[in-house]
């Protein structure tokens, strides 16, 4: 580790030699990357100078323990400073775990309701509510793209994006199967039943690099309806595209404009394209993704909200919080963070 660190403590040296270049800091491109790359580095430089430091220390107090007058100083200067070392070496590991790329950035989500029924997608729209609850919170804006609703509420199908400061970073594990076991308002004889909504959450990804053919697209307009196109439904503003070879459909409605909901449905079908490549990338691998907690089979039932026993259980980490009320009103925090730590525990055990 110690190989490393002064390597990141060299380049982080010249990248601030670089930017006290004149001929550096008339290229504004330029001065950006470099000045996030120094960012980027700055904390680990910092705490690798702190570790440096304290060995400094007790290197110098070792040469004054038989010292009778500064014995009793020396051991604590190197008790203190060993204890400091162990902290600055656990903090350092994590700093130098790869960070994801697409932890900075907004999200897409998409929320279906799969199996159940109406009840499923009434679950659809809960699960909806709480991840605008949460998102507010945040200090978060959330975005209704699309949504198709139930016949007795909620969503058969609902898009949105999440915009904010590091918004995937924190709901990139929510991607998979969401169970939920409780009386629906539709029972007449009171029986639990269990049901399923679907989540799937991708980066907004910009610039992507991905070549789409006209004759590979199917465009259908009609009329907008549901949220932000109440004002609109006498006019074809809503906008459909499906990319044939890959069956993949987009739909957006929010927009006042035809040309704005193309628009912003060809970005959409573009980051599910990349998301879709992303994942046979990934499937790829093999079992190298089976340790991973935020890109699994998305398929997989990855949590329960268990409404009679007021319980959440997050299957993939062995998670569980009786405080499912406070979860659906959005406070998704203490699962998050307990997925975020198990998710870096396994990353410094190498999983």
């Amino acid at each position: 580790m110690k190989e490393k660190l002064e390597s990141i403590k060299t380049r982080y040296d010249e990248v601030t030699k670089e930017l006290m270049d004149p001929a550096v800091m008339s290229d504004f491109n330029k001065v950006k990357k470099l000045s996030k790359e120094q960012s980027d580095l700055k904390e680990i430089v910092n705490k690798y100078d702190e570790l440096c430091s304290c060995e400094k220390n007790i290197e110098e107090a070792k040469a004054l323990v038989n010292d009778p007058e500064f014995k009793e100083m020396a051991e604590l200067e190197i008790a203190e400073n060993t204890e400091k070392i162990d902290t600055l070496n656990h903090e350092l590991e994590i700093l130098l775990i790869p960070k994801d790329e697409n932890d900075g950035k907004n999200v897409i989500m998409e929320i279906r309701g799969a199996a159940g029924g109406d009840e499923a997608n009434i679950f659809a729209g809960d699960l909806l509510r709480m991840y605008t609850y949460y998102a507010e919170k945040q200090g978060w804006k959330i975005e209704i793209d699309h949504q198709v609703e139930g016949t007795s509420g909620g969503f058969s199908q609902v898009e949105c994006t999440i915009k904010g400061e590091n918004v995937y970073s924190k709901l990139k594990y929510e991607s998979g199967a969401h169970r939920v076991q409780r009386v629906p308002v539709t029972e007449t004889q009171g029986r639990v039943h269990t049901s399923t909504a679907t989540v799937l959450v991708m980066p907004e990804v910009e610039d992507i690099d991905i070549d789409i053919k006209e004759s590979d697209l199917k465009i259908d307009v009609y009329h907008s309806s549901g949220a932000g196109g109440q004002s609109v439904n006498t006019s074809n503003s809503a906008v459909r595209i499906t990319h044939l070879p890959t069956n993949t459909v987009v739909t957006c409605q929010n927009e006042r404009s035809q040309l704005k909901n193309k628009d912003k449905a060809m970005k959409l079908l573009k980051i599910k394209l990349y998301d879709r490549l992303e994942q046979e990338k990934e499937q790829a691998v093999g079992s190298e993704r089976k340790s991973k907690i935020g890109t699994g089979d998305r398929s997989e039932k990855i949590r329960t909200y268990n409404y009679p026993q007021n319980r959440v259980t997050d299957h993939r980490i062995g998670f569980s919080i009786m405080a499912l009320d406070r979860v659906m009103d959005g406070d998704l925090e203490p699962i998050i963070d307990a997925l975020i730590t198990e998710d870096l525990k396994r990353k410094l055990a190498g999983e």
